[in-house]
């Protein structure tokens, strides 16, 4: 299991700088040292560098271009983040989205350079589909993808997921939880504060909270035959799926952490996946994913 650190930096609500560096503490302790920032995550690769102080070696440090793929844009971003995470080399370095505006040839040559130079260890890519991996891949090594997959947003196990297990890429999927969504926390009515990203996510909007509590609920019966919670059997789902080599969860607490690091050690046979499947039927597939905004912001 790796630790997101989007919800300590901020964006699914405060959290202090002490919380956050316990969390990650608390992520290191249960095994978890796979650790994923972005550029776009505001000030967690600070965080990140505070954690591990003299600690480097005992954590997987993955980190993300988010916004501009120039060749000045690209490696100002690695040297900011090497600086901030207090470090000399980056262990996972990904493209966070598709942008078609910069070749990809060009973007691929300026991260082999960082390659060679030693500053990144390996290359990856974020919520790229299979036709611009394809593409990366004529240009360079690409080690991983990272998806969105839970068992609400399955739209990769069609195409992406054979894709990757097919050319050995790892898959390291993100959202397992979507978003808190599948915890069985937010019914009917949740409603988000200021500046936390589910305030304006179409993934909360009120007829997807009513699909996601008949979903948890049905879910939520399954797993407590085996004495889990709903987020362990979420996690496990994903992990389940061969092509999944790690899953990308994000927590605000230690308690978090430390419930989800279960998740690790529940490993659903195949009738298991039939019966979740079951329990689901195609509730699903009526989850909307476009971007809402309340009448109220």
């Amino acid at each position: 299991m790796c630790l997101g650190t989007w919800p300590i930096s901020g964006g699914m609500g405060e959290v202090s700088d002490k919380e956050a560096v316990a969390v990650l503490h608390a992520a290191l302790e249960t095994g978890a040292s796979f650790l994923d920032s972005a550029e776009s995550h505001g000030y967690s690769e600070r965080l990140i560098g505070r954690a591990l102080r003299g600690k480097r070696h005992e954590a997987f440090i993955s980190t993300k271009v988010s916004f501009d793929y120039s060749e000045k844009h690209i490696r100002d971003v690695v040297e900011a983040s090497l600086k901030s995470l207090k470090t000399d080399y980056i262990d996972l370095f990904q493209l966070h989205v598709p942008k078609p505006e910069w070749p990809i040839d060009q973007v691929m040559s300026c991260l082999n350079a960082l390659l060679d130079e030693g500053k990144l260890k390996h290359i990856g890519v974020s919520n790229f589909g299979v036709c611009d991996t394809r593409e990366a891949m004529r240009h360079a090594r690409i080690q991983s993808s990272q998806p969105m997959y839970n068992l609400l947003r399955r739209g990769a196990e069609r195409w992406l997921l054979p894709f990757c297990e097919t050319n050995g890429i790892g898959v390291i999927v993100h959202s397992p939880l979507a978003k808190g969504l599948l915890t069985g926390k937010y019914g009917p009515g949740a409603s988000f504060e200021k500046g936390d990203e589910r305030s304006e996510l179409r993934l909360f909007a009120p007829d997807n909270l009513v699909t996601a509590a008949r979903v948890t609920s049905r879910l939520h019966e399954f797993a407590a035959d085996y004495g889990r919670n709903v987020s362990e059997l979420a996690i496990a789902w994903t992990l389940a799926n061969s092509a999944v080599t790690s899953t990308i969860v994000g927590a605000k607490s230690t308690s978090q952490v430390m419930s989800n690091a279960g998740a690790v050690s529940w490993k659903l046979s195949s009738s298991d996946l039939a019966s979740i499947d079951a329990a689901i039927g195609g509730e699903w597939l009526r989850i909307r994913r476009q971007r809402w905004r309340p009448e109220n912001k």
